[in-house]
Order: structure tokens, then C-alpha cells, then sequence
């Protein structure tokens, strides 16, 4: 959660000291001019107290200072640095002022309210984006219905709702995506065909001359290329790491993509393999003859894999493997 931006005042109990505090990041935000006035203490001592908090090491500069552009009195804008409530409590005990220590109290009262109420809007948000994706998939599946039980006169309208209503799965695999709940299901657990090197390799070739492409063109650098399809069969305790067919697809994917095996053409020798792959093991079309995935879907996969952090690759081995499983 953050909110970012917000201003309240403090006022002194005294009602002699009031100041504009920023709230964000979850933190209160002074400056030296502030917390001088706040403290009732002359600016070159609250910046002497500074100086050695950061020189004894109480306090990371980095994580506790941040510049905002400020408009001047004399209508310039500056960079004023701004420092958050730990420096504040650190210099607040270093004066020893009545001021700091009430400043304290309220600070982290105000905090604990900004915390709660944000915590609230952020969960009334996320609720609101549930409730409207389910009314949006409802309506998707009614838009569906009247495709499948009503002649329209228009193929544009046909055209538009039947695009409409293919997308209703994928809106569910996001949805799932984003609460981090994507399972792997509905797949195939028969696997007709193994890929081998050397058949990789002449299936490979032949796609080089098709195109036209260099000599470079999937030239191996080293061999990890094996290794991409030796990993996709690896087993732990006698079972297969990937046991069904989509999941070996969707790891031999990725890792031809992310092993850069060869000098030219590792993604579009990824994507080749795995709908070669695919293919070879008849799930590569759906039983009308269609492809079960777009060839736009399977560029846009492809570069995501490539953009993708290592550690992200539970994850996006999953959406694939939901893009291309039997509800497709």
C-alpha cells in the first residue's frame, strides 16, 4: 500500500508551533526548516545534529532523505531535501526537546490512522476491481450464449463477440495471475513423441533454410541447447519434474529462450520447437482444426519469457501452460 502525497498539520499542544507535515511512503516528511521550528532550535544546530546522526551510522542517508522541488518565496523552484520520522525521533533525542517528544506521539498516531484508513481504500479498491471483472466475465458468457443460440445478421457484430467471448479464459487466467493462485490443470498427460537433439537439430536446419537465414542462424555457442532438452525430461524420485505434455512444451520454451544456445534466431528457434512440439504430440490444434494458440499470443509469450526475471519462471511457465492446456 501507498499513498503518496498527502499533507496534514501539527500543532504544538502550546498552539506556538505549526507545521505542514507530508505523508508518504508511509513515513512523515520534515525539513531542516521544519524540524527547526518544530524543535524551537537554530537551523545550524538541528544540520550539526544531522551530519552526525549519518556520520555515526545511526541512520542510512539513502533510506531517510528524499528531494522534492519546492517553489521559494521568491517564486523559484529549489530541491529541498526532506527527512522522515526516524531522523526526526533521532534528532528529537539529541535536543532533548518537550517539543520532539510530543511531536513523537502525534506523528505516530497520525501514522497508525494514515496506515488503517489507506490499508481500507486499498482493499475497497481491490474488491471493486474483483466485483467488475466478475460482471465483465458474466457478461462475456451471456455475449457467448447469444453467439451460440442466435443467428446475427452482422459478421462484424458475429466477429466482435466471438472474440469477446474467447477472451473470457484469459481474463480468468490473468485474474488468477494477479493473486498469485494460477494452478496447472486440464492437461495432457499422454505423451506421444520425445524430442531428441539430433532431430532438434534437423528440424532446426531446415528452418534456417526456409527463411533464408544466416549461417549464424542457429549456430550452437556452446552446449547448453542439450541441456534445454535434457531438462524438460528431468525426473525426481522416478516421476517426471514437468509430467504432462503442456508443461514440457512450456519448459522447453523458456529455456531455449533464456539459455541463448545459438549465435542468431533463439527466440524464433524457441518459439518454432515449441509449436513443433506441440504438434508432434497433437496438441497443437484443437478438434475443429484451429490452432490452440494465436500466433500473436505465441510472440507475445515469447518476449515476455525473454523479459522475464529468473525468478519469475515458476510463474510464466504456469500462464503458458494455461494458454495452450485442453480449455483452450
Amino acid at each position: 500500500m501507498e499513498r503518496t502525497g498527502e499533507i496534514v498539520m501539527y500543532q504544538s499542544p502550546d498552539g506556538h508551533t505549526s507545521i505542514d507535515v507530508k505523508l508518504e511512503n508511509e513515513t512523515v516528511w520534515l525539513s531542516l526548516n521544519q524540524m527547526a521550528a518544530l524543535f524551537g532550535r537554530d537551523k545550524s544546530v538541528i544540520s550539526r545534529h544531522i551530519v552526525n546522526v549519518f556520520n555515526e551510522s545511526e541512520l542510512v542517508r539513502d533510506s531517510v532523505v528524499a528531494k522534492n522541488a519546492t517553489t521559494g518565496s521568491d517564486g523559484k523552484i529549489y530541491q529541498v531535501e526532506y527527512f522522515n520520522l526516524d531522523v526526526v525521533i533521532s534528532i528529537g533525542y539529541r535536543v532533548k526537546s518537550q517539543r520532539g517528544t510530543q511531536f513523537r506521539i502525534w506523528a505516530n498516531r497520525v501514522l497508525k490512522e494514515y496506515l488503517v484508513k489507506g490499508y481500507a481504500l486499498n482493499e475497497k479498491r481491490l474488491q471493486e476491481q474483483s466485483r467488475q471483472l466478475d460482471d465483465l466475465k458474466q457478461a462475456v458468457k451471456l455475449l457467448g450464449n447469444v453467439v451460440g443460440n442466435h443467428e446475427l445478421t452482422s459478421d462484424e457484430a458475429t466477429g466482435l463477440l466471438k472474440v469477446v467471448t474467447d477472451y473470457t479464459y484469459a481474463l480468468d487466467v490473468l485474474d488468477r495471475y494477479d493473486h498469485q493462485v494460477l494452478e496447472i490443470h486440464d492437461t495432457t498427460a499422454n505423451e506421444l513423441y520425445q524430442i531428441t537433439y539430433d532431430e532438434a537439430i534437423w528440424a532446426i536446419k531446415g528452418l534456417r533454410n526456409k527463411f533464408g537465414g544466416s549461417l549464424l542462424f542457429g549456430n550452437e555457442k556452446d552446449e547448453s541447447f542439450q541441456g534445454s532438452l535434457a531438462a524438460i525430461y528431468q525426473t525426481f524420485d522416478g516421476h517426471y519434474v514437468y509430467p504432462s505434455v503442456e508443461e514440457k512444451a512450456a519448459n522447453l520454451l523458456y529455456f531455449v529462450v533464456k539459455n541463448h544456445s545459438f549465435s542468431d534466431g533463439n527466440k524464433r528457434i524457441a518459439a518454432f520447437l515449441f509449436v513443433w512440439f506441440m504438434e508432434k504430440n497433437h496438441i497443437l490444434y484443437r478438434h475443429d482444426g484451429s490452432k490452440r494458440i494465436a500466433d500473436n499470443a505465441l510472440v507475445a509469450i515469447t518476449l515476455m519469457i525473454a523479459e522475464s526475471k529468473p525468478v519469475e519462471k515458476d510463474m510464466m511457465t504456469k500462464v503458458v501452460v494455461n494458454l495452450i492446456n485442453l480449455k483452450n
